[in-house]
């Protein structure tokens, strides 16, 4: 039986690439509560002049919210296409096509230069490799929210326990850039 002694040599870019798509996967829909994601816009002092995006938007309650109750513009990125279109139907039934837009994105990919707010419900690691790409791309004073957990490297501002309709504990962290 021969054994190979040696692990076979890869490419930077092709082991980011496989890192990458693990946490693709690892990034399943988990719906935010209602009241939860309420809170995380409150703690985000969401504005009208806002564009807030969600990474990984799911059934796109949170950047419907934002521009329901908020009055900002949001967008969401979602790679599932049943959720998006999901998403994209709602937005439709209550009339915000001028407010949100739901981009068939990898967030990984995604530009957010003009984001003055950021939503995630993402794990820690996921969070961990979107970190520099927020950090690079987002503007002074963007705010980040994170509900669970935290992002790697970062210092919050500010953290607040809060709870769902069902009276389950959560976490939200605060970052500023």
């Amino acid at each position: 039986m021969a054994f190979s002694l040696f692990r076979r040599r890869r490419d930077a870019a092709g082991s980011l690439e496989d890192t990458l798509a693990q946490l693709r996967s690892a990034a399943f829909f988990a719906p935010t509560p209602w009241a939860v994601a309420r809170q995380m816009l409150e703690f985000a002092q969401v504005q009208p002049a806002d564009l807030l995006y969600d990474l990984g938007s799911g059934d796109g309650r949170i950047p419907i919210m934002a521009a329901q109750e908020f009055g900002c513009r949001a967008v969401g990125i979602e790679l599932d296409e049943k959720l998006r279109r999901h998403a994209e139907e709602k937005v439709t039934e209550y009339g915000l096509a001028e407010q949100v837009t739901f981009k068939s994105e990898d967030f990984f990919r995604a530009d957010l230069r003009d984001a003055t707010v950021v939503t995630l419900y993402l794990l820690t690691a996921v969070n961990g490799h979107l970190g520099p790409r927020l950090a690079s791309q987002l503007p002074k004073g963007a705010r980040v929210v994170c509900l669970d957990y935290e992002i790697p490297g970062w210092r919050f501002v500010s953290s607040k326990p809060v709870k769902s309709e069902g009276d389950v504990n959560y976490t939200l962290y605060l970052y500023r850039r």
